[in-house]
């Protein structure tokens, strides 16, 4: 969202610096003769700095004859290769701006849109970073032909010692040195941005399914598997425990139904041992009535079945 909004304002002021540019340089020439003098020399120049083109007139200082001379250098290369790719990323950052708006789904559908506004934003970072570097450049060299003391250096009578050559006017630098701002700033807004709209793309969220672990994260994944293992080892101890307690229990109840069997048993048997069979008694017979003076121990009673 941020190259949306800055990107197209930095394209324009980017190429407007460099594009509109007007420079204008005076000098004048003061010869031993006052009448062959010209106080008054303008040399113009701007876009797209075709420096051998433009030219002037001096006076020779001598039967009243001038001289015709051109600038030296040809920077319209590198001036024209700045401003070409400032209006092709402003073009397409209007073009960004629209589908990011009205186009949302089409622009995400298929991952297309996210890989070829990343393909794009790379060139163009590329792109700014080339024509920048270019353009200072060039315009380092735009302002040692056009200094004055080169220029100067051209006129034939200023070369006599007997005349005065100087300059009245330079040619102002702002505007030029602003567009070289603007472009490195135009770098830093579209490389920064590769980062967002990589984001977008299904290589970063490939990249996400599929993490990778870090160094930290390997180191806490090995501490939490020996905490583990140690555990691990503890909880059988604690776990027999309970076994051994519910086996103690069970042992025991079994212990008790064992004791509870054998009594049972037990009185069942002296249960047996008191029961006697039923049968009917008859009448009794007494053994031992002669002897009965002569025995007192215990009777003896007989039934007769």
């Amino acid at each position: 969202m941020c190259m949306v909004i800055f990107a197209p304002i930095f394209a324009i002021c980017a190429f407007a610096t460099c594009g509109g540019y007007y420079g204008h340089l005076q000098v004048k020439v003061d010869c031993a003769d006052r009448r062959q003098s010209n106080l008054s020399i303008n040399i113009d120049f701007s876009y797209p700095f075709r420096l051998q083109q433009v030219h002037f007139k001096a006076p020779l200082c001598e039967r009243n004859r001038q001289e015709i001379l051109f600038l030296d250098g040809d920077f319209s290369s590198a001036a024209q290769f700045y401003v070409t790719v400032g209006v092709f990323a402003f073009l397409y950052s209007l073009l960004a701006t629209i589908v990011y708006i009205f186009y949302q789904n089409k622009y995400r559908e298929n991952n297309r849109g996210p890989l070829v506004d990343f393909v794009v934003t790379v060139f163009f970072s590329f792109m700014w970073l080339v024509s920048t570097c270019c353009w200072a450049k060039g315009l380092s060299d735009i302002k040692t032909a056009t200094d004055p003391t080169q220029v100067l250096l051209l006129i034939s009578a200023c070369r006599a010692q007997e005349n005065r050559c100087t300059a009245t006017q330079e040619p102002l630098w702002s505007g030029l040195n602003t567009s070289v701002v603007f472009g490195f700033v135009n770098l830093i807004l579209w490389a920064g941005n590769i980062w967002f709209v990589f984001k977008e793309t299904g290589w970063y969220k490939t990249g996400q399914r599929y993490p990778t672990r870090s160094a930290s994260g390997k180191r806490a994944s090995g501490m939490r598997q020996r905490l583990y293992s140690e555990s691990s080892f503890d909880q059988p101890g604690e776990s027999f425990g309970p076994q051994l307690s519910r086996q103690e229990s069970i042992n025991h109840s079994k212990g008790n139904f064992d004791q509870q069997a054998s009594r049972q048993s037990r009185f069942n048997q002296s249960l047996v041992s008191f029961s006697l069979p039923q049968t009917q008694l008859g009448t009794p017979i007494i053994y031992g009535q002669e002897n009965k003076n002569t025995s007192q121990g215990p009777m003896i009673f007989v039934n007769e079945m």
